[in-house]
């Protein structure tokens, strides 16, 4: 029925329609071009309402939905919800959390008149430094692949498009429009590859955005092999194919190479050696350099998707979804993806300890990174307003010492705040050392805990640097931190820090100096209220590291980041080949600061009855959780595979399942059954996935270095799988 529909369209448009359909209108409201009828969405399609088409909406993006919270002349408003950054989401390895926030921004979508959403993004955590990587959900692409096949479930649950990027290899945003990618064919299908596979194959997402960079010479817009040998033929992806906004350099080898729709459109605008697409379109066309074949194959491939989307069944959407109902998923999904790092008997607080809260960050709290994953939230709660809130006890005079230094330093010129060219406010970070010793000694005495707030932000377009203020603590908050700490350990009391940052930092230089260390991420508009809740132990952690924090950026294995030559990266050289994460720290015996997997718990849990049974096809794993402590709490299994040495080098042991318990009470148990095909046990050998012959391992863990049960199965025969 579907296709006789798309394909009557199809009979029915000119050619000139026809090439219209495969090339975006331009960025709505930017470059003189019209506002999109949703301000602030990110593309539009041409209409041809001959035909009965209308133009469809896309819109960003990963942490909420992306659109301009109020309109020229219109007393209406347009607020979104700022939901956690993707890092923080893939924190929870909750699926079902994934699907629930995936179906609260699906609502957001549809009922603001969008078609598609711009997420989510899924890139791998190759390097630390990725600017993005608070945008993507993990360094591992088992759970990357697992946390965005239910987030898309949830999205499109709700009748409007998900779309995964950037495809693929996308690992920096250092000259990401131009730099050459180089990465072998098994990097690729095991670590790059395979978190998209699982999310095409499981959740079937209506698109797929091809990335800027170039893999391995072609830009990946322009990269057959990868969009139509993979994707579709290996993958059977049923989607159409969009490109990032401006990628590429040739929209006719776009479009040749399975690329269905050029976004934005009138790249020239941005780029003075583009010329307009369609132009150039019809001229390949009329030139018979490009077939009418290929031009209808995709716009058939945009079709057959669209023709569900709201925007063609005149939806009338009411420009009024529940922010207030999404306000508590965004919450919940939050309250799972805190990792408790560091607890030396410091938190949760006693009731009613009064609380002395260090750092700018506790009024200046980062909700989320800049580009196209920031929202426009009603209100963001900071953890300030948070800890206020929910009436906890605080030392009000020292807050109010940091609201006027605040203000103080934001009306002077270094520091006053400024606009990117996204439009975000940008603050300039301030210096945390303005008290002096004497002063902090006396909150010391009269406060029972310290609370050190340190906050980073990073976005599109710019990568993170090794260097003090970022991927290392500045000068001023380390001051910070050992005066803090060391005042407060004379009189006896305890020091947290708080980590409102959205990728990995430095922290074996000073994490002895303090008692506890929460990391918070960057968990949206409900930020402060999570942080509150965390504090007091109305939250009992259950979040897990989705990345590793590496003790030194010295340690990283990606150390050819972000490419040669060094002032202006050309091509980056994946080096460190499938050895990335964990699996390189594991394999080559690297301590890390804080491994993949990691997260501590308010309480205790005992894993036992490991059972391992493999029937040639399934590997079966069942074992038993029990909460051995005082509170209730969830916890993050994990399940990794030690493969026997054979002809193919691995890792020394690679994350095949995981499991989040339900809440379980002090004395309740819950019996974790985990079925693993024997096909995600292969390798890549070049040609085709390969599982030896041999004695495997299996290790049920807390995290990736604690390993709580381990059995073994064995596989009689190598067993051999085409891509």
């Amino acid at each position: 029925m579907k296709m006789e529909k798309v394909n009557e369209i199809l009979s029915q448009l000119t050619l000139e329609e026809k090439v219209k359909l495969v090339v975006g209108v331009g960025l709505p409201g930017l470059f003189g071009n019209p506002h999109s009828r949703v301000a602030g969405a990110a593309g539009e399609t041409h209409p041809v309402p001959r035909v009965g088409l209308p133009a469809f909406v896309l819109a960003d993006g990963p942490a909420g939905l992306r659109i301009n919270p109020t309109r020229e002349n219109d007393e209406n408003t347009y607020y979104t919800t700022a939901f956690p950054v993707e890092i923080m989401l893939a924190s929870t390895w909750n699926r079902e959390l994934l699907e629930e926030v995936g179906k609260a921004m699906g609502e957001e979508v549809r009922e603001y008149g969008v078609d598609v959403l711009l997420a989510p993004a899924m890139n791998i955590h190759r390097n630390p430094l990725c600017g993005r990587n608070f945008e993507y959900y993990s360094e591992d692409p088992v759970l990357s692949g697992e946390m965005a096949s239910s987030f898309v479930k949830g999205v499109q649950s709700q009748g409007v498009g998900a779309c995964i990027k950037h495809f693929v290899a996308n690992n920096q945003e250092t000259n990401r429009m131009v730099v050459d990618t180089i990465v072998s064919e098994r990097a690729l299908r095991e670590i790059y590859l395979r978190g998209f596979e699982i999310a095409v194959k499981k959740s079937k997402p209506w698109s797929v955005m091809s990335a800027y960079n170039k893999l391995n010479g072609k830009y990946c817009s322009q990269n057959e092999w990868l969009l139509k040998k993979v994707l579709r033929e290996e993958w059977g992806f049923e989607g159409f194919v969009m490109s990032d906004w401006y990628a590429g350099d040739n929209p006719v080898e776009q479009l040749k190479a399975g690329n269905d729709l050029i976004m934005p459109g009138k790249a020239y605008q941005v780029n003075t050696e583009r010329r307009d697409e369609i132009e150039e379109i019809m001229e390949a066309l009329k030139e018979g350099k490009l077939s009418e074949e290929v031009l209808d194959e995709c716009v058939r491939n945009i079709l057959k998707v669209l023709v569900n989307a709201p925007s063609f069944k005149n939806y009338r959407y009411s420009n009024k979804p529940d922010l207030e109902k999404h306000a508590k998923v965004a919450y919940e999904a939050g309250a799972e993806g805190v990792v408790l790092l560091r607890n030396e008997e410091a938190l949760p607080l006693s009731e009613n300890s009064k609380i002395a809260l260090f750092g700018t960050g506790q009024i200046e709290t980062i909700k989320g990174g800049t580009g196209s994953g920031d929202t426009h939230p009603r209100y963001a709660i900071s953890i300030l307003e948070g800890i206020k809130e929910r009436g906890l006890n605080f030392d009000e005079e020292l807050a109010k010492t940091y609201e006027d230094y605040i203000k103080k330093m934001r009306e002077t010129e270094e520091y006053k705040p400024r606009r990117d060219s996204w439009g975000t406010i940008i603050k300039p970070k301030l210096p945390e050392n303005f008290l002096s010793e004497k002063e902090i000694h006396k909150l010391a005495k009269k406060n029972d805990v310290a609370v050190i707030v340190i906050s980073r932000i990073s976005g599109e377009g710019y990568d993170r640097k090794p260097v003090k203020g970022d991927f290392y603590l500045s000068d001023d908050e380390t001051d910070l931190i050992k005066t803090v700490s060391r005042e407060f350990h004379e009189q006896g009391k305890k020091v947290i820090v708080l980590l409102n940052i959205g990728s990995p930092v430095e922290v074996v230089s000073w994490r002895d100096l303090v008692d506890g260390i929460l990391l918070v991420w960057q968990a949206g508009q409900e930020t402060g209220r999570i942080v509150a809740d965390v504090l007091t132990g109305r939250i009992n952690p259950s979040g897990k590291l989705p990345t590793t924090f590496p003790r030194d950026y010295s340690d990283v294995p990606s150390w050819t980041f972000p490419g040669e030559p060094k002032d202006n990266p050309q091509k980056v050289v994946y080096e460190e080949d499938i050895y990335v994460g964990y699996r390189y720290y594991d394999t080559f015996g690297v301590e890390p600061a804080y491994e993949f997997g990691y997260g501590l718990s308010y309480t205790t849990f005992e894993y036992s009855d490991l059972n391992v049974s493999f029937d040639g096809e399934t590997l079966r794993v069942q074992y038993r959780i029990e909460n051995t402590g005082g509170r209730a709490g969830k916890e993050v299994s994990q399940v990794y595979i030690k493969a026997p040495k054979g002809k193919i080098d691995k890792p020394f042991q690679e994350l095949k399942a995981f499991h989040k318990t339900r809440l379980l009470n002090p004395g309740e148990s819950e019996e974790v059954v985990l079925e693993i095909p024997v096909r995600d046990l292969a390798s890549f050998n070049g040609e085709e996935w390969v599982v030896e012959a041999g004695e495997y391992e299996v290790r049920v863990g807390a995290s990736s270095r604690n390993i709580k049960l381990k059995g073994t199965f064995s596989v009689g025969e190598e067993r051999r799988f085409k891509p």
